[in-house]
């Protein structure tokens, strides 16, 4: 039922946002940003059922905690970037867009050194000495 609801309110929305880009622009970014959010706090319940399998399936796999949430921070920041460089494109600041895709890519650079580190040392653990 959940696609349903957002179906229905990204399409009311993109009508109401064609009707008012041509007389209110500002009205239609601030449109644009309520319809976000509101698509948003609808899938809030399915983020966090999806959270829940992955924090199970890594519990099985005896998982180290400290990279199963890493790892959820990383897909965090994606999608955080992703929306943020979103709503500056609907806002028309193409150039700002990119550079808040380019701050989430360095951030998940950032988060992702431990993992990598940890790799890198099993790596070297198995080389013959």
């Amino acid at each position: 039922m959940t696609i349903a609801q957002i179906v229905g309110i990204a399409l009311v929305a993109s009508v109401l946002l064609v009707l008012l880009r041509q007389a209110r622009p500002e009205w239609a970014l601030l449109l644009s940003i309520v319809t976000a959010v509101a698509v948003f706090l609808l899938l809030v319940d399915d983020i966090a059922a999806v959270i829940r399998v992955l924090e199970q399936v890594a519990d099985r796999a005896d998982l180290d905690s400290r990279y199963t949430a890493t790892l959820l921070k990383i897909v965090g920041v994606a999608y955080l970037a992703e929306f943020g460089a979103q709503l500056c494109r609907d806002a028309g600041e193409s150039a700002l867009a990119a550079k808040v895709e380019l701050a989430g890519k360095v951030v998940i650079l950032l988060l992702a050194v431990p993992i990598l580190m940890a790799v890198l040392e099993l790596l070297v653990g198995l080389l013959p000495a």
